[in-house]
């Protein structure tokens, strides 16, 4: 059974611009010389409760306030979106997304009504195994308040038929999709457009689209469920940035494939314990492909190890970071797995410095010990994996990390990074579950 996902309102605007309600800044309200009220009206013409976010134009500031509700604001232009939905007893419900663009002076009232929403209608050739409709997800953005559109949006999701967009022709705004069918194999496209066409949607043919494999192993994760999906990821961001598309959510092991629309994609997987907590996963290197391309992106291989921190040397000190001790080698160097370390610093027979660390719950940990002298010194580290509240998997692979390194320091004022290095290893010839053959 699918859950129906909530709006998809202002994706990532937290990183640029808060996301406020009215009253929030006092002197704005203090200096405001207009109001506005944003009335919704669902596809029979009653009024239905929404949130209305309002982006200032340029400047991206951003408000949220209830439909119905008025809302002192500076005189200017401004762009109201919402997503109006409303539920129905026998199916999920519909969808109208739309935007107006807005000059206040004074008292301002608009409406968005949905009765004037334009179905989004998709089409691929699909193979006789895809036999329901595509799910779609659209938003509106606002196109020139920043170079990231889609971090000022307001979107929702749902089946074909069930989804409407309000046609805008307004250069200030732009409207991006991501459609998916399902199959055997899956079939993903992505549009943007600048305004809200008259006839939202596009036409698609499975001859133009590139190929993504995803190839999940198990074993060596803190979790079995693996959520996989595409995020869209245009070169230049547009309202389509960040979309995405699930390709599975299972038990390891598994493999599957999306066939998706040229361009670059975001692979990403997160991992699930049984007590519903996000306990791993990360996002690989972003996936360019041309129309005919193909692409694996492997989750899970063997064997996990330190991702790429190496002991710092200067200041009289030695520092080390331990973080990403045990992470997937084909996630990357950003991401890893929680532990819990005991770093030890010794010279000759010496111990130094022997502490204990964690990066759960606390960010990056860091063991730093002095040194008064030039001459050979032993830095070890033994880590393991560590995330209280959950129970690992019966015989989870890589669950310890373990570094020895030695290493001559000549100047203990002279900044550098240690001469040592980092050892991975990925065997090959295993299978899904990170196994050998017998006797190989």
């Amino acid at each position: 059974m699918m859950v129906r996902r909530r709006s998809l309102g202002f994706v990532g605007v937290a990183a640029l611009v808060p996301l406020v309600a009215s009253g929030v800044f006092g002197a704005s309200a203090q200096a405001a010389s207009g109001s506005l009220v944003v009335t919704t009206l669902g596809r029979h013409g009653a009024k239905v409760s929404t949130t209305v976010n309002v982006v200032a134009v340029p400047s991206g500031q951003t408000y949220s306030v209830a439909s119905g509700k008025r809302i002192s604001l500076p005189a200017g232009r401004y762009i109201a979106m919402a997503d109006i939905y409303e539920s129905a007893t026998d199916g999920p419900g519909t969808d109208t997304i739309g935007a107006q663009v807005v000059q206040v002076s004074g008292s301002k009232s608009v409406t968005l009504d949905a009765r004037k929403g334009k179905a989004v209608k998709v089409s691929l050739d699909t193979p006789a195994d895809v036999t329901e409709p595509p799910k779609i997800s659209a938003q509106v953005c606002a196109a020139t308040v920043s170079n990231m559109p889609s971090a000022f949006s307001t979107g929702g999701w749902n089946d074909e038929g069930a989804l409407y967009a309000i046609p805008n022709s307004s250069g200030l705004l732009q409207f991006g999709y991501l459609a998916q069918w399902s199959g055997n194999d899956g079939y993903v496209a992505v549009k943007s457009t600048t305004g809200i066409p008259a006839a939202p949607g596009g036409s698609f043919k499975r001859s133009n689209l590139a190929t993504m494999r995803v190839s999940v192993r198990s074993g060596t994760q803190m979790a079995r469920q693996n959520d996989t999906a595409l995020q869209a990821r245009p070169k230049t961001d547009d309202c389509t940035t960040d979309l995405m598309a699930t390709v599975r959510d299972d038990d390891a092991p598994y493999s599957a494939t999306v066939h998706v629309t040229p361009g670059t994609w975001q692979p990403r997987d997160d991992i699930m314990a049984s007590n519903g907590d996000d306990v791993g996963g990360g996002f690989p290197k972003l996936r360019t492909l041309k129309a005919g391309q193909s692409f694996t992106q492997s989750f899970g291989r063997a064997v996990w190890s330190p991702m790429h921190y190496l002991p710092l040397l200067g200041r009289r000190s030695v520092t080390f970071i331990p973080d990403a001790l045990i992470g997937d080698p084909d996630v990357g160097a950003d991401w890893g797995d929680p532990t819990k370390e005991t770093v030890v610093l010794a010279k000759g027979s010496t111990t130094i410095k022997k502490q204990t660390l964690t990066n759960w719950g606390t960010g990056d940990a860091e063991f730093s010990a002095g040194i008064r002298s030039a001459g050979w010194y032993r830095l070890t580290v033994d880590a393991h994996r560590y995330r209280p509240g959950i129970t690992f998997p019966v015989g989870m692979l890589s669950s310890r990390a373990t570094l020895d390194w030695h290493f001559k320091v000549a100047d203990p004022a002279r900044a550098i990074v240690a001469p040592v290095f980092l050892t991975r290893f990925l065997p090959t010839g295993l299978n899904s579950h990170n196994q050998a053959a017998a006797n190989s």
